[in-house]
C-alpha cells in the first residue's frame, strides 16, 4: 500500500530550507497539513507559500527551539490552525566545529540546546496534545550517522545527536500507552547549506583541500562515494510516519550510502 498522510498533521522544526523543507513538501503532497517552524518567521512563511501555491496545507511559524513559552505557542497554534497534531519532526539543528580543547563553552551549550534541548521541548509540547484521548502520533528526530560514530572537531554535534536516540527510545516506551511511536533518522551527509558551510571549516582546520574533505571525510566510507540526498531523507520521513503499527517504534533509521551499518 502506499504512504499516505492524508488528513495528517505535521510540525516540522527548521523547516524553511534543506531536509526540514523537503520533509514538509513531500507530507503536503501525500495529503498532510504541515506547520513550517523555523527562528526566521519570514522563511518560514515563504515556504509555506510554495506548499500553498502547490496545493497542499501549511502555515509559517516563528519557533526558537530552545525557548519553552516559544515553542508551547507554536505548536498550540498549529494546533489551532489545523485541529490536532500527528506527527513532530525535530529537526532544527546547527554545526560548529572545533577541537575538544578549543571548543567554546557557549558554543556546546548553544549546541546542545537547540538539538537536545529543542528535542525535549518540542516533544513535550507535541504530547500535550497526542496524549489526549490517546490520539496518538508519530515523532522523528532528526539525527545523523554521529548518532552512532564519532568525527573529530564534532564533539558537540556527536554528544547531541546521541543524546536523541536516548530520548526517542524512552519516549518510544512512555509513549506506547498512548499510541505514541518515535524514531530518529540518522542520514549520512547531505548538501545541504549545514553542510556545505562545513566544508571550508574542515578544509582550514584540518589544512587539505576541500575536495580531499569531500572524498576523504564525508565519503571516505560510503559504498559508493555519495551524498544523501534530501529526498532520500524525505522518503524516509514519509515511510515512517506512514507506518501503520508499532511494530516499528524506537528505532535509528541510518540513510547513509553503508557508511554506517548496523
Amino acid at each position: 500500500m502506499a504512504a499516505s498522510l492524508e488528513g495528517k498533521v505535521a510540525l516540522i522544526t527548521g523547516a524553511a530550507s534543506g531536509l526540514g523543507k523537503a520533509i514538509a513538501e513531500l507530507y503536503a503532497k501525500n495529503g498532510c497539513a504541515v506547520a513550517i517552524a523555523d527562528i526566521n518567521q519570514q522563511a518560514a512563511d515563504a515556504a509555506a507559500a510554495e506548499i500553498k501555491a502547490a496545493g497542499g496545507k501549511a502555515i509559517g511559524i516563528a519557533m526558537d527551539v530552545t525557548d519553552e513559552a516559544a515553542v508551547n505557542a507554536g505548536t498550540d497554534k498549529a494546533v489551532a490552525e489545523f485541529g490536532a497534531l500527528d506527527i513532530l519532526i525535530s529537526n532544527a539543528g546547527v554545526q560548529i566545529i572545533n577541537p575538544i580543547d578549543q571548543f567554546a563553552f557557549a558554543d556546546w551549550k548553544k549546541m546542545l540546546a537547540i538539538h537536545l534541548d529543542g528535542g525535549f521541548l518540542t516533544t513535550k509540547a507535541a504530547l500535550q496534545h497526542m496524549y489526549k484521548g490517546d490520539r496518538g502520533g508519530t515523532v522523528i528526530y532528526m539525527g545523523s550517522v554521529h548518532s552512532h560514530e564519532a568525527s573529530k572537531l564534532k564533539s558537540a554535534y556527536v554528544t547531541a545527536k546521541h543524546g536523541l536516540l536516548g530520548l526517542a527510545r524512552t519516549l518510544a516506551k512512555e509513549g506506547a500507552a498512548h499510541n505514541v511511536r518515535s524514531h530518529v533518522i540518522c542520514p549520512g551527509f547531505v548538501r545541504t547549506p549545514l553542510v556545505e558551510k562545513q566544508i571550508p571549516e574542515q578544509a582550514k582546520e584540518l589544512g587539505i583541500s576541500e575536495a580531499e574533505v569531500i572524498k576523504n571525510v564525508m565519503l571516505k566510507d560510503t559504498v559508493d562515494g555519495t551524498f544523501t540526498t534530501v529526498e532520500d531523507i524525505a522518503e524516509t520521513a514519509l515511510f515512517l510516519a506512514a507506518f501503520p503499527s508499532a511494530a516499528l517504534t524506537g528505532q535509528s533509521i541510518v540513510v547513509s550510502h553503508g557508511w554506517y551499518m548496523q
